[in-house]
């Protein structure tokens, strides 16, 4: 009687376990920053209109988003940003494939679903989710209470949008026969934009700092597969760090894919997105300047 006491004991708890692991959740708090080096010094513009360009660009860079997960699936939501007064004139700028939106990933199905918005119109990005190939290491660093252990990978670039865009650049660069002087020399400092200046993209490595205390293989946007959650993400271009963490709380949390927008493939949505660039630099080339700075920046 005993050992069967144990044994129904041993199988309450081992049920007990995994229902309390499946219903494990929370949601995390995290902020981003962006690497954007530009130089506005050989630009005929004021330094008040400098200045609103600087802070612009810092909003764009600087984002905060939340992630709710469970030990399935997660969303990862940037949170809204209100412009500032003034910011609408001036000047126009158009961050590649920054768009807001939600990023949903189904660890158990392999997929997610990224509803995106390029320029004015919203895209849902449906595809098969990228597996990394971490390699763990022993290092730790505290991030908040938790202990975190580094781990790196390599990031894959496609280069075909940025090699597009500068080929557009080029083209537009070329002076015609037609235009004068000034013309020319107005396109050959053109060759100095920040589009002409993109190097060749190359392969980045992505440091993460994972907890193993919260179990769950999930993280920010694409991030995922270790076995912990990712507080802090850096691939050299881009910082991501947890900056609060709500683990089981009381209210039951939604996770839901994405439904809006037209839905493509990732490489689908490479291809547009390229396309469009090429066209603002086309309509950029043929008069449409505008008043103020234009800045592209690629993603």
């Amino acid at each position: 009687m005993k050992t069967k006491h144990w044994i129904h004991l041993l199988l309450v708890c081992s049920f007990t376990s995994v229902a309390i692991a499946q219903d494990f959740q929370g949601k995390a708090m995290y902020q981003t920053k962006t690497n954007v080096e530009i130089n506005l010094d050989d630009r005929q513009i004021s330094e008040a209109m400098k200045q609103r360009i600087r802070d612009r660009i810092k909003s764009r860079t600087e984002q905060s988003f939340e992630l709710v997960f469970d030990r399935t699936a997660s969303v990862y939501t940037q949170e809204e940003k209100l412009e500032a007064p003034g910011t609408q004139g001036g000047f126009r700028m158009a961050f590649a494939g920054v768009g807001g939106g939600e990023y949903y990933k189904n660890i158990q199905d392999q997929e997610y679903a990224n509803q995106t918005e390029m320029f004015g119109k919203m895209f849902l990005i449906k595809d098969s989710l990228t597996t990394w190939d971490w390699k763990l290491g022993t290092e730790t660093k505290k991030i908040g209470n938790y202990t975190c252990y580094k781990a790196t990978a390599t990031r894959q670039v496609n280069g075909e949008m940025l090699t597009r865009m500068r080929n557009a650049m080029n083209r537009n660069n070329a002076p015609n026969q037609e235009e004068d002087k000034d013309s020319t020399a107005q396109g050959s400092s053109n060759s100095n934009s920040i589009l002409a200046r993109i190097e060749e993209p190359e392969n980045l490595e992505v440091v993460a700092w994972y907890a193993p205390e919260i179990p769950v293989n999930q993280g920010p946007g694409p991030y995922w597969g270790l076995p912990g959650l990712i507080l802090e993400v850096n691939d050299g271009r881009t910082a991501i760090l947890c900056s609060k963490l709500v683990l089981n709380s009381k209210e039951k949390l939604k996770i839901e894919a994405p439904k809006k927008g037209k839905q493509v493939s990732q490489e689908e949505y490479d291809a547009i997105l390229a396309e469009k660039m090429e066209e603002m630099s086309e309509r950029f080339r043929s008069g449409g300047r505008g008043n103020g700075a234009r800045i592209m920046i690629g993603g």
